[in-house]
C-alpha cells in the first residue's frame, strides 16, 4: 500500500512538471477577459446604433488572437511566468478599444472622419508582437545587464530626439514627437524602458557606495557629496525635458522612477527627501518663470474661474471631464449611454473621464483594482528574486506603470495638475501601447525565473 501511494505521488509530481499549471490558470482567465471585451462591444453597439454587426469581430478578434499567441509562446518559452498579468492587461486593452470605438461611433454620427479605433487595433497587434519578440528573443532578463551603459545612451538619445530639427514635431504645444513622413512617434515612451534598465544596472554596481553615510546634519546622516551626483544628474535631465520639450509629465516620471529605484537599492530615505526637495524647488521656480507650467497649475487650482475656463489651453477640458465624471455618478450611464465626446481628446488624455462617465464610480474602482493587480504582481515578481538586478528591474518597470497611471488619473480627477501623459493600455496612442506591452513582456520574462537560482551575467 505504501509503495502504491509513493508511486502515485511520484506520478503526480512528474505530471505537474509536464502540465504548466500557471498557463492553464492564465487560459481560464483569458477566456473570461475575452468574454468581457466582447460584451463591452456588444453593449456599445446596442446602445448607440441599436443593432449588432460584424464590427464586433473587427475590434474583438485581433486582440483575442494576439493574446492567445502570447499565451502559446509563454507555454513554449516561459511556462512558469506569472499567470495573472496577461489577462489583466488584455482586459484593460480591450476596454480601451471598446471605449475608443464608442467615441468613433459618436463622431460618425456627427459626420466626422477623424477615427481612432482602427489605428488602436493595429497598434495593439504591433505591441503584442513586440511583447512576443521580447519573450522569444531575450533568453533571460539578466542578459540586459551586459548593455547597461548602452541602454543609458539609447535612453538619452530617445529622450532628447524630439528637440532635433527637421524630425522633431510639436503637437499641442509639446515637443514630444518624431515625424517621419506621415508617421508620428513619441520616443520618450521607449526611453523609459531603456533608462529603467540603466538605473537597475547602475544602482546594483554602486549600491554599496551610495549606502555609505557622510556627515551628520541636524540629526540626519547625509550621503557623501560625490554620491549625490546621480540624483543631480537625473534632476538636470528632467529639467532639460521640462524646459526643452515642455513636458511636465515625462519630467516627473523619470525623476520619480529614479528616486524610487535608488531608495529600493539603498534603503536610505534621505535620497527621497533630497530628491523631493529638488523637485519641489524646481516646480516652484518653473511655475513662476514658465507660462506652460504656471498655466497648468492655475487651471488645476481654479478650474471654474472664467479666465481659465475660456482661455485656449485653459481648464475647459478639465471641467468637461469633471462634469462627465459627475454625470456618471455611482453606477454610470452604461457603455454607449453617456456623452463623453463632449470632452476634448476623450479618446486619449481623458479616456478615464469617458470611462468614468459610462461605468461610474464602481467601474472606476474596478479599473483601479486591475491596475493595482498588475503593479502588485510586478512587485511580487521582484521580491521573489534573489539577485538585486532582477529586483530593481522588476520594481522599476512596475513603478513606471504605477506612476504613469497615478499622474494621468490624478490629473483627470484634479488630484494633481494635468501633465499630458497617456493612461497605460487604455488611451489611444501607439507609442504608449508599444512601450507598455514591451514592459509586460519583460515582466513575464523575469517572472519565469521567480523563486529559482539564476546566474548573474556580467
Amino acid at each position: 500500500m505504501s509503495v502504491t501511494t509513493n508511486t502515485i505521488a511520484l506520478d503526480i509530481r512528474r505530471l505537474s512538471r509536464v502540465i504548466p499549471r500557471n498557463r492553464n490558470i492564465e487560459l481560464a482567465l483569458l477566456a473570461f477577459a475575452f468574454g468581457i471585451n466582447a460584451y463591452e462591444l456588444a453593449q456599445i453597439q446596442l446602445s448607440t446604433i441599436q443593432i449588432y454587426n460584424a464590427d464586433i469581430l473587427t475590434y474583438w478578434l485581433p486582440i483575442t488572437l494576439g493574446a492567445l499567441a502570447i499565451h502559446l509562446v509563454l507555454r513554449w518559452r516561459a511556462s512558469e511566468a506569472d499567470a495573472l498579468m496577461l489577462p489583466a492587461v488584455v482586459l484593460l486593452n480591450g476596454l480601451g478599444i471598446a471605449e475608443i470605438y464608442r467615441l468613433d461611433l459618436a463622431r460618425l454620427a456627427n459626420h466626422s472622419t477623424d477615427l481612432f479605433a482602427g489605428k488602436q487595433i493595429v497598434w495593439s497587434c504591433v505591441a503584442m508582437a513586440a511583447a512576443i519578440a521580447v519573450i522569444v528573443f531575450v533568453p533571460t532578463h539578466l542578459f540586459l545587464r551586459r548593455y547597461v551603459y548602452i541602454s543609458m545612451f539609447i535612453g538619452l538619445a530617445l529622450l532628447i530626439s524630439p528637440m532635433l530639427p527637421v524630425i522633431g514635431k510639436t503637437i499641442n504645444g509639446a515637443h514630444l514627437w518624431l515625424a517621419i513622413g506621415s508617421l508620428t512617434f513619441q520616443p520618450g515612451e521607449l526611453a523609459k524602458i531603456a533608462l529603467t534598465v540603466f538605473f537597475a544596472g547602475y544602482l546594483v554596481t554602486r549600491r554599496d557606495s551610495l549606502a555609505v553615510v557622510g556627515r551628520r546634519f541636524l540629526g540626519v546622516q547625509l550621503p557623501r557629496a560625490r554620491e549625490l551626483g546621480p540624483i543631480l544628474a537625473i534632476w538636470a535631465i528632467s529639467l532639460l525635458v521640462l524646459v526643452g520639450e515642455r513636458d511636465l509629465g515625462t519630467s516627473l516620471l523619470y525623476f520619480g522612477l529614479f528616486l524610487v529605484m535608488i531608495y529600493v537599492a539603498t534603503g536610505r530615505p534621505i535620497y527621497v527627501v533630497v530628491g523631493l526637495g529638488l523637485f519641489l524647488t524646481s516646480a516652484v521656480v518653473a511655475a513662476r518663470l514658465m507660462t506652460y507650467v504656471s498655466g497648468r497649475v492655475d487651471a488645476w487650482l481654479n478650474p471654474f474661474d472664467s479666465a481659465h475656463y475660456d482661455a485656449i489651453g485653459g481648464s475647459y477640458q478639465l471641467v468637461q471631464g469633471i462634469f462627465g465624471l459627475a454625470h456618471g455618478s455611482v453606477l454610470g450611464s452604461g457603455l454607449g449611454g453617456g456623452v463623453p465626446q463632449l470632452v476634448p481628446l476623450a479618446e486619449s488624455d481623458f479616456i478615464i473621464a469617458s470611462l468614468g462617465e459610462e461605468l461610474g464610480l464602481v467601474g472606476m474602482f474596478a479599473i483601479l483594482a486591475i491596475y493595482l493587480l498588475i503593479i502588485a504582481r510586478g512587485a511580487r515578481i521582484a521580491f521573489q528574486h534573489s539577485d538585486d538586478f532582477s529586483k530593481l528591474l522588476a520594481i522599476g518597470l512596475s513603478f513606471v506603470i504605477a506612476l504613469q497611471s497615478f499622474i494621468v488619473i490624478g490629473g483627470v480627477t484634479r488630484v494633481v495638475p494635468l501633465t499630458g501623459l497617456t493612461t497605460p493600455f487604455l488611451a489611444a496612442g501607439g507609442s504608449s501601447l508599444l512601450a507598455n506591452w514591451i514592459i509586460v513582456g519583460l515582466l513575464l520574462r523575469i517572472s519565469n525565473t521567480s523563486g529559482t537560482h539564476v546566474e548573474v551575467e556580467e
